[in-house]
């Protein structure tokens, strides 16, 4: 599918640039093509370098978390939901712990030991699946909370948005989460609904309920301030949170004699190689993002559902994020891309950027996960799992329009 995407770009901006030179007599725009290509790749290295020192920070910090024990702590918190939201997972079975790892894993932004994980987590449902060829309810359920993407922390935007010079990187934390709730609610119910799942079963609705509470006291909380101070308590909140959030780390480090300089080092090392890695993805998919753009075709599209949003009475400063929200179910990469982009051309701080950067943290790439995941176990029917995705999908990116328009509109 990423392929696809990539290939698309080129095509739709050849082709946009051809009618402009030859109808419209422009005889720039291939040019403005080239430079974008070469301004592009060279935006991208830049960027990919100085994420560098960012990510080392983040990832030798996550290290020290996950060294000091508390994906197992958060393993063991969420282990009763799941139960018996999967009745059918023998109790103390592998695919449980590796499950509720997963998840916790995601939740503290450790996407490196997700997807391992996700995958260890499928393999070990496969064996309990009576049909190999056709999805079990609990891999389904298992990929559609996977996909919904819930994430506490999501360091990597924080990162992204620093590089782009955002003046609070972390003041689009509250919005995320309140996105991410919506996505994962939405995904759990389509599913419970498909596969009759009882929702009010005492467990399972305390631990909903639990999370809807402290949802909606976060709203509330907001709702109740002056618009300005909403942006400082919510800036205040999240960088507490996050540095109380390392302090706890560094403790539970020393309180297990773990090595913390040591694991923040390792994990430092993961940051470095990582942000080497991404050069050559983020060069492929910010050049044909910038010819696309330089095109004229982006701005076409965008400004055709801008009209229309206008002419039904609405806002359409939301529709510079759609990029984003477009490609998103389809490909990380592409999204994060995407997300770059708009922040570059708009500003880390506008709103549009703003927006991306909460859409990209509201869900996660739903038809590459499934891709991966049922992949790897040889699924071919996955019955109702794109379906179900697509509603969580649709919810967080909503959400995350709502929450853009409440914090920053």
């Amino acid at each position: 599918m990423l392929n696809i995407i990539w290939i698309a770009f080129f095509f739709i901006a050849f082709l946009t640039a051809s009618f402009k030179w030859l109808v419209l007599g422009d005889q720039q725009i291939f040019t403005e093509l080239m430079t974008a290509m070469f301004s592009l790749s060279k935006a991208a290295f830049e960027i990919a370098l100085g994420l560098t020192g960012v990510l080392s920070l983040w990832l030798g910090i996550m290290k020290i978390g996950e060294e000091s024990g508390f994906i197992n702590l958060l393993t063991r918190g969420l282990t009763p939901l799941f139960s018996r939201l999967m009745p059918d997972i023998p109790k103390n079975h592998p695919a449980l712990g590796a499950m509720v790892m997963n998840i916790a894993a995601n939740m503290l932004g450790l996407d490196n030991a997700a997807t391992p994980l996700g995958i260890k987590a499928m393999k070990e449902l496969q064996r309990l699946n009576p049909n190999p060829d056709t999805a079990s309810n609990a891999q389904i359920l298992f990929l559609v909370i996977n996909a919904s993407s819930v994430t506490l922390f999501p360091v990597t935007i924080f990162t992204y948005r620093a590089q782009l010079g955002a003046v609070n990187p972390t003041d689009v934390l509250i919005p995320i989460l309140i996105a991410t709730y919506l996505s994962t609610m939405f995904g759990l119910l389509s599913v419970a609904v498909v596969q009759k799942i009882n929702l009010l079963e005492k467990v399972i609705f305390s631990y909903l309920a639990g999370f809807t509470a402290a949802i909606v006291a976060i709203v509330y909380y907001f709702a109740q301030l002056p618009h300005q101070q909403m942006l400082l308590q919510s800036a205040l909140i999240s960088n507490v949170t996050l540095f109380t959030l390392v302090i706890t780390f560094i403790a539970g480090a020393v309180y297990k004699k773990i090595n913390a300089y040591e694991a923040f080092i390792a994990g430092a090392k993961e940051g470095f190689s990582t942000a080497i890695t991404i050069v050559p993805y983020l060069v492929a998919m910010l050049v044909a993002i910038g010819v696309f753009r330089a095109s004229g075709a982006l701005d076409m599209i965008a400004d055709g559902i801008r009209y229309l949003v206008k002419l039904a009475g609405f806002d359409g400063r939301f529709v510079d994020a759609l990029p984003t929200a477009l490609v998103k179910p389809f490909s990380g990469s592409g999204a994060r891309a995407m997300m770059i982009d708009t922040m570059k051309t708009h500003g880390a701080d506008s709103f549009a950027g703003r927006l991306a950067c909460i859409i990209q943290g509201s869900t996660e790439t739903t038809f590459y996960v499934i891709a991966v995941y049922f992949g790897a176990v040889g699924v071919k029917n996955i019955r109702h799992t794109a379906a179900c995705g697509i509603i969580a999908d649709l919810a967080g990116f909503s959400g995350a329009i709502f929450a853009a328009y409440w914090f920053f509109g």
